[in-house]
């Protein structure tokens, strides 16, 4: 009898966004580099290539922040927009907000204030020119920050019809909690730096109770509570800075060679790419993750999509846990 696979299920954020696809393209790369050069036609080109590779695959979720290579990245979707007026009808937008650099009035923070919140969006607006984002996120949690005073700024944009959906960034469970009983409508995303070089939001649940684990604790409770109120976990830094699908140093550990022999073997028997085995062990977890795949290169976000595709075993998905640990379980 062949080996039970474990099916990838269906995204949360389907609940509030259908056409939300398994995957989600990250803008960090487009744009050019992060510096004052102004937006070329080139960095233009790059993000068209890389939205349609992802459109033709399926993936219809498009991951910005306002301070991706300082603007230019939404700038680029700006112009593509420009260039092709009805793109927009064809995907989803979020986009973040809340991380301000170092300037005349302090240095590099956090903003959660109201004020910054409207403002920020506003300016994600002029850049994307578009009327609306699907999603607004938070992007790091503020120790300064209000609940009710975020809630007063998202009644403010939801009701201009700024943004349809709010959600967070590298928040744990309690922050999430405190924040969403200020508001009177749920959050929809998470994202937190999630992959199988990451792997201590895991470690918190399997290594509970042991030795192993006790880096990870901060995480107790954090994936628990997004299965139980349907939030949808996104994980960037999904691809593992590329170690495990062809791109690890030299001077790598053990385990990250051991590991990304083992993707490549299962790359083979699945007939995929070996990105697509990494995003596969990441989706096929319960929590129903959302990998924030960053890359631009056509070819690549090609091979990610493959990652729908595939339906490890239980003993594959260890298999490659346990490669990428090390060692052993507890």
């Amino acid at each position: 009898m062949p080996a039970a696979t474990l099916p990838i299920p269906a995204v949360p954020l389907q609940r509030f966004l259908p056409q939300a696809s398994p995957l989600v393209l990250g803008c960090m790369g487009l744009g050019g580099g992060w510096n004052a050069q102004p937006l070329s036609e080139s960095d233009v080109d790059k993000a068209q290539a890389a939205t349609e590779a992802a459109l033709a695959a399926g993936i219809t979720l498009f991951d910005h922040a306002n301070i991706y290579t300082l603007g230019k990245a939404e700038e680029s979707f700006g112009h593509l927009f420009q260039r092709r007026p009805s793109l927009r009808q064809s995907l989803l937008l979020q986009s973040k907000c809340g991380i301000r650099f170092a300037d005349a009035q302090g240095p590099k923070r956090y903003d959660l204030s109201a004020q910054h919140i409207v403002d920020s969006v506003d300016a994600i607006l002029r850049r994307l020119q578009t009327d609306y984002l699907d999603v607004l996120i938070l992007h790091r949690p503020d120790p300064l920050m209000q609940p009710a005073e975020v809630a007063q700024a998202w009644q403010q944009i939801k009701a201009a019809g700024k943004a349809r959906f709010l959600g967070v960034s590298n928040m744990h469970a309690a922050q999430v909690a405190w924040l969403q009983q200020a508001l009177d409508e749920p959050l929809v995303v998470n994202q937190l730096e999630m992959s199988l070089l990451k792997r201590d939001w895991l470690e918190s649940a399997t290594c509970f109770n042991d030795g192993q684990g006790a880096s990870s604790l901060a995480w107790d409770g954090t994936l628990e509570y997004a299965q139980q109120h349907g939030l949808q976990l996104q994980a960037w830094g999904a691809l593992a800075r590329g170690w495990f699908s062809g791109a690890a140093p030299a001077d790598a550990p053990p385990a990250v060679r051991g590991a990304a022999d083992c993707v490549q073997q299962l790359a083979h028997t699945h007939g995929v790419a070996a990105e697509a085995i990494v995003l596969a062990w990441l989706m096929q977890h319960p929590a129903r993750i959302q990998p924030v795949v960053g890359t631009t290169d056509p070819q690549r976000i090609r091979a990610c999509a493959q990652a729908a595709q595939v339906a490890l075993s239980r003993g594959e998905w260890y298999q490659l846990y346990e490669a990428a640990r090390g060692r052993e379980l507890p």
